[in-house]
């Protein structure tokens, strides 16, 4: 399964939700493979390891043709890194958006789950913007993980989100399946209730049960370059984290092998 964690408002928790939610797939015995999409590489400074070097980050898959293999980073009680590099911010510029370009991620992780056996959960931090690297990221998800903070700005860009798949799923020549998670939930205040409320009306079967609360573990965590559940396991972060991978695990939304992609179309 390949889940792409995107919206295109900054600071809704895309990092904070990839993070944790591979950690609560990891604590349930998975070993999953995650994917630093985005050049300010926020998840591969969380881990540590953004590397000096380009050539041996997510740029060097695309700008030298090295596989993902080959640039994978083992995460402790995580699971597997591939990271992220400044110079990413290149690939609009240099390579277009022909299908070639725009399939080269899912080419990447075919070949990779072909060398391994089989699929395995993927998830993928998107960068906050529809481009080359976003749009690499959907052709090669499964699912569209779609963070909303409860604001009024982010279930505006809820909206947009949902105007962009509506572009780009003629490309696809498949609905692209999502969900769309709450996240910095805060009980006590009632815009919290009225953004989950319309959020529901506006797309009834596509919202998690699941809430991500407002919790101070989950925004200390990064700090300390852990997990939610590393940092504080019996908080409210770390509960709701878990309560997501049940929902997905629930539904068969962290099982399925790999199908999306663009073969002729161009998205321009």
């Amino acid at each position: 399964m390949r889940i792409a964690v995107f919206n295109q408002k900054g600071g809704v928790g895309k990092t904070t939700t990839t993070l944790n939610l591979a950690a609560a797939v990891a604590r349930d015995g998975g070993s999953p493979l995650l994917i630093d999409l985005d050049p300010q590489c926020h998840l591969s400074a969380i881990h540590g390891s953004s590397p000096q070097d380009s050539a041996h980050s997510l740029f060097g898959f695309y700008q030298d043709a090295r596989t993902l293999k080959d640039l994978i980073v083992a995460w402790d009680g995580i699971g597997r890194l591939v990271p992220s590099h400044q110079q990413l911010i290149k690939v609009d510029s240099i390579f277009g958006k022909g299908p070639a370009i725009l399939n080269k991620l899912r080419g990447g992780l075919d070949a990779l789950d072909a060398e391994n056996g089989g699929a395995t959960v993927t998830l993928i931090d998107c960068c906050p913007y529809i481009g080359v690297l976003s749009l690499n990221a959907i052709f090669a998800c499964d699912l569209l993980l779609i963070p909303v903070s409860t604001d009024y700005l982010s279930l505006q860009a809820a909206e947009r989100m949902t105007q962009t798949l509506a572009i780009l799923e003629p490309v696809v020549k498949r609905r692209i399946q999502r969900r769309y998670l709450l996240t910095r939930f805060d009980r006590r205040r009632r815009m919290s209730e009225d953004v989950r409320q319309r959020l529901l009306a506006l797309y009834p079967d596509e919202v998690c049960a699941t809430v991500i609360s407002e919790n101070v573990a989950v925004a200390e965590s990064p700090s300390e370059n852990r997990d939610v559940f590393s940092h504080n396991a019996a908080s409210t972060g770390a509960r709701d984290y878990a309560e997501l991978r049940h929902e997905l695990a629930g539904q068969g939304l962290l099982s399925q092998v790999a199908s999306g992609g663009v073969k002729t179309s161009d998205p321009k």
